[in-house]
Parts: C-alpha cells; sequence; structure tokens
C-alpha cells in the first residue's frame, strides 16, 4: 500500500508526527505477526518545494510531478486551530493546488483522509460533498456554515463515508492512521495500538465543552444560558423561545445551523455534561445526581451517559 500525506505549509507538528509515527510503528512490529502484511510506503508530499511546520521545522517534501498516484491520501492538520486564523490560512493559494491534487488523486481510486483541520482542507476541494464527516468538535459550527452539503457530525471521532475518511481533532491522527492500518490487517493495529498505548475509543463528546460552541450565535448563546438554569426543571420549547427571544422555529433552525441538532438533543447534552462533572467532582450515588438534572431515577441517566459518550458510569469516575 502506498500512502502519501499532502504536508502543507504550516502543518500541525504534532498531526504530522502522529501520523508517521504510528505507520512506522505498524511497519515496525508487523513482523511480530504470523501472517505480517507488506510494509505501507509512506511518502511525504507537498504542493510547494518549500514547506515548514508551525513550530517552523523544514520537512523535506516530494513534489507533485515526482509522486506516483498513491492508494490513500492522507491530510494532517493544519497549525491555525482558531476559526479566525483557520480561515485566512484556507484562503492561501496552495489551497487550491492542494483541492486539484485531491480531486486527482481520488477520482484515481485513491481513498482520501483528513483529521482536525485537515478535514477543512478536504472539504475545500468538494470531495466531502453529500459525504458523512468529522472534524475538531470546536470547529464544527464553522465547519457546517462552509460547507453544508457536508453532513457532519462533529461527535464521533472518526468517521468512514465512501472512499473518505475523517477524524477529530489533535490525537485523533492516531485514530485515522490505525483506521489504514486496519483496513489491510487489523490484527495489525491492534498490535500496534498496544505499543502506542492507544485504547479504543469511538467519540469525542466526552471532550466538547458545550457553552464554547454556542459562543457562534447569540440566539444559541442564550439558549445556553437559559437552559443551564432549567436542568433541573425539564425542557420546554415555549418558554426556551420567549426565554431568547425568538420564534420556536427560528430557534430550532439557528441551533441546527450552528450546531446540528435539536434544541431538545443541546439540552440533553448540558445535562450529560453536568453529570459527568458531578460523578468526576463528588461522591453523590447516579440516583441523587440524575435528580439534579432533572430525571427521577439514574436509570434514564445511565442511558444517557451510555448512548451520549459510549461509557458507563464506572468508567467516567474511573477516569478522575
Amino acid at each position: 500500500m502506498r500512502i502519501h500525506i499532502l504536508v502543507l505549509d504550516g502543518v500541525f507538528d504534532l498531526g504530522l508526527a502522529a501520523l508517521t509515527d504510528t505507520l512506522d510503528t505498524a511497519n515496525q512490529v508487523a513482523g511480530l505477526l504470523a501472517h505480517a502484511p507488506s510494509p505501507v510506503e509512506v511518502a511525504l508530499v507537498g504542493v510547494r518545494r518549500r514547506v515548514r511546520t508551525a513550530q517552523g521545522l523544514t520537512v523535506p517534501v516530494v513534489p507533485l510531478h515526482g509522486a506516483v498516484k498513491p492508494d490513500v491520501v492522507l491530510v494532517p492538520a493544519l497549525g491555525a486551530k482558531m476559526p479566525d486564523t483557520l480561515a485566512a490560512r484556507l484562503a492561501h493559494a496552495d489551497m487550491a493546488d492542494a483541492a486539484v491534487v485531491l480531486q486527482q488523486w481520488s477520482n484515481a481510486g485513491a481513498v482520501a483522509g483528513a483529521a482536525c483541520t485537515g478535514t477543512f482542507v478536504l472539504a475545500e476541494s468538494g470531495l466531502l460533498d453529500g459525504q458523512r464527516a468529522t472534524t475538531s468538535w470546536w470547529l464544527a459550527p464553522m465547519f457546517r456554515q462552509r460547507y453544508a452539503k457536508v453532513m457532519l457530525d462533529e461527535s464521533r471521532m472518526l468517521v468512514n463515508s465512501a472512499r473518505f475518511i475523517t477524524a477529530g481533532a489533535a490525537l485523533a491522527h492516531i485514530d485515522l492512521a490505525l483506521s489504514i492500518v486496519r483496513s489491510r490487517s487489523p490484527a495489525l493495529a491492534a498490535l500496534a495500538a498496544r505499543y502506542l498505548l492507544v485504547e479504543a475509543r469511538g467519540s469525542q463528546a466526552e471532550f466538547v465543552i458545550p457553552d464554547h460552541l454556542s459562543h457562534a450565535d447569540p440566539v444559541v448563546e442564550r439558549f445556553e444560558g437559559w437552559a443551564r438554569q432549567q436542568l433541573a426543571r425539564g425542557f420546554s420549547l415555549e418558554e426556551a423561545a420567549v426565554a431568547v427571544g425568538a420564534s420556536k422555529r427560528t430557534l430550532a433552525r439557528r441551533l441546527h445551523s450552528v450546531l446540528g441538532k435539536t434544541p431538545l438533543s443541546y439540552f440533553q447534552d448540558l445535562r450529560v455534561e453536568r453529570a459527568v462533572q458531578l460523578l468526576r467532582t463528588s461522591s453523590e450515588s447516579i440516583d441523587q445526581i440524575a435528580t439534579q438534572i432533572g430525571y427521577s431515577d439514574g436509570v434514564t441517566l445511565r442511558v444517557l451517559l451510555r448512548r451520549k459518550l459510549g461509557r458507563g458510569v464506572r468508567e467516567l469516575r474511573a477516569r478522575i
């Protein structure tokens, strides 16, 4: 398997290293398996001859005219991590060149993957239109506004859709690399994960800070403030609309546009956030915590935690 890592100027150092080191680890431990797959060939390619990382390190890249067709192309994150700096970076001329080469490789049959802000580079090419994808959780509002045709689920750590793979923030680069290894050999991916001390993790939801996302829109921000005061009382769309000064329809539309959620779903996210905080900072029982956030017993809360985070009460408390 031939893998190209498309390295753009200002690449996120940790993301690039996570991809290359994970793939290299897989190659090194493959010989321990009874039926070892052939090594993956990794090449760093660039749309410019001179590439530096966000920390100023020079990256030796293969120019596009000297690169053979890959089986897989991966796009690591850019060093620009916040909406304003990321938007400015996406306006640079090399983005258009990256979009062209990604389209060419994809049309030739290559699988395309990206992690963190690298998902924006892949989305800029139009290849993700009509596809499911994930991205860095705090950039989800920006992603939805720029790429309305992409079906975004930022709660997921990794999303496979057709011939595209997208991963969440920062260390999700490891999940992305392991998914490529897993497509060739599940046993090798499992072995490499053990050497890297990486446990299975399917969700970013546990790391999301809901009020950070709400600040992307004043109506959503007002709803978030109202909702936090109502966790114990319960949800009412009518009361929420009055509190934020918008119609029920407008409130629902703004929530969906910014967060991709219904008001009730976001209200449940806030309940989950509060429940996890109490689980990790108090010795109260699950039933006592459930009462504080509006549930009559702990059974419903247990189900909600498992559905939203993929973890049970014991697992969440064990991570204190």
